[in-house]
């Protein structure tokens, strides 16, 4: 996968008449290369030229790392007492002379970051790189589709863990460490992001944080989680139904669950994100819950949990094979209930496959 990616990217650069991609953003390091970090403050980059051998370029203290994985170029390394855009631009001179273009990624390199980069390279142009790297990951190759898969059925089971953690007096934080646990016991090392598990009328905050809420009887759960596998994302949502939840909770449950089958029934190639939205969100709020669905009916999903493209209304995005994005409606009423329903998938020839398979149907779990 890797060696296909950067020769894509190559060629890009030849048809461009650019000298120089200069990767640096950890997420699209780790897509091109195979080599994922968190360098916090410290300088990651990743050169790629269109006639010569990319490198890599780390703080010291990962260089070992980097050369130990799966990256079979050079590895530069500099000491944090160091200038790394001194060094990093010396590299990049000695690989390949006379540099007049270069691609970044605007949407990720800070203004500081850009001033410094600028510095050494006054006399080039720079170019965009970062929209031919969300073409480039918008469709996954099968390789790619087997991890996701894989993802995917490890969400279930933390959805599993999730559900079997549930009884009245434990709190939303106590569920969302068990959940955490159980997965790290298993070799799961990385959660896509934080693991949400809210309660009740807790959950109609489409992004509320697990605290101190402790399950009460005839709560609704509400569970938001995924996890890495072997450098790819999974993305779940489902609410647990503990005990006999209120009428209007049950309500919203099956319209939020009415919008989510239908908008997965209408995923195949040719349809526009626009029109996807828009079959889940009339029926929302022909129901009367309009207001209360505040966000995109979806995003994509790969390498990270959040990338392009966006399920939203009035999008003109149509949709191909090999797309990876979820479906996620939902209702937030305030001190009644929030529900969401998440499953992401990826678009077949005439329709899609679910990465998640965990049941949606309205089910008391006691």
């Amino acid at each position: 996968m890797t060696n296909k990616k950067l020769t894509q990217l190559k060629e890009w650069l030849k048809e461009s008449n650019l000298d120089c991609a200069l990767l640096t953003n950890p997420e699209s390091i780790a897509y091109f290369s195979g080599f994922k970090s968190d360098p916090h403050e410290r300088v990651l980059a990743l050169a790629i030229f269109p006639f010569t051998n990319p490198f890599l370029f780390t703080p010291s203290l990962e260089a070992e790392d980097a050369k130990a994985s799966n990256w079979p170029f050079s590895v530069y390394g500099y000491l944090d007492n160091e200038n790394p855009w001194s060094i990093l631009s010396e590299k990049i001179n000695s690989t390949t002379s006379n540099i007049k273009n270069i691609a970044i990624e605007k949407s990720s390199l800070t203004v500081e970051r850009f001033e410094l980069l600028n510095h050494f390279f006054n006399h080039s142009t720079f170019s965009n790189v970062s929209e031919i790297i969300q073409e480039m990951k918008v469709t996954k190759d099968s390789d790619e589709l087997r991890r996701m898969i894989e993802a995917g059925k490890w969400a279930d089971k933390a959805l599993e863990i999730g559900f079997n953690s549930i009884k009245v007096g434990v709190t939303e934080e106590e569920i969302v460490a068990e959940i955490e646990y159980q997965l790290k016991k298993q070799g799961i090392k990385e959660m896509s992001f934080e693991t949400m598990v809210l309660a009740g009328d807790h959950a109609a905050s489409p992004h509320g944080v697990p605290g101190q809420r402790k399950i009460e009887e005839n709560d609704m759960v509400l569970f938001d989680l995924g996890v890495v596998f072997d450098g790819y994302t999974s993305d779940v949502t489902r609410v647990a139904i503990f005990g006999t939840p209120s009428i209007e909770a049950e309500k919203i449950y099956s319209i939020v669950l009415k919008a989510h089958t239908a908008a997965i029934e209408a995923v195949r190639p040719g349809v526009t994100a626009g029109q996807l939205d828009k079959i889940a969100r009339d029926i929302i709020t022909i129901e009367g819950y309009g207001d209360y669905f505040t966000h995109r009916l979806g995003h994509g999903l790969g390498s990270s949990v959040h990338e392009f493209p966006s399920i939203m209304k009035d999008s003109e995005l149509i949709i191909k094979e090999g797309m990876c994005f979820s479906i996620e409606p939902g209702i937030y009423v305030p001190g009644v209930a929030g529900v969401r329903i998440e499953d992401c998938l990826y678009v077949t020839e005439d329709g899609c496959e679910l990465f998640t398979k965990t049941s949606t149907s309205f089910k008391s779990i006691i």
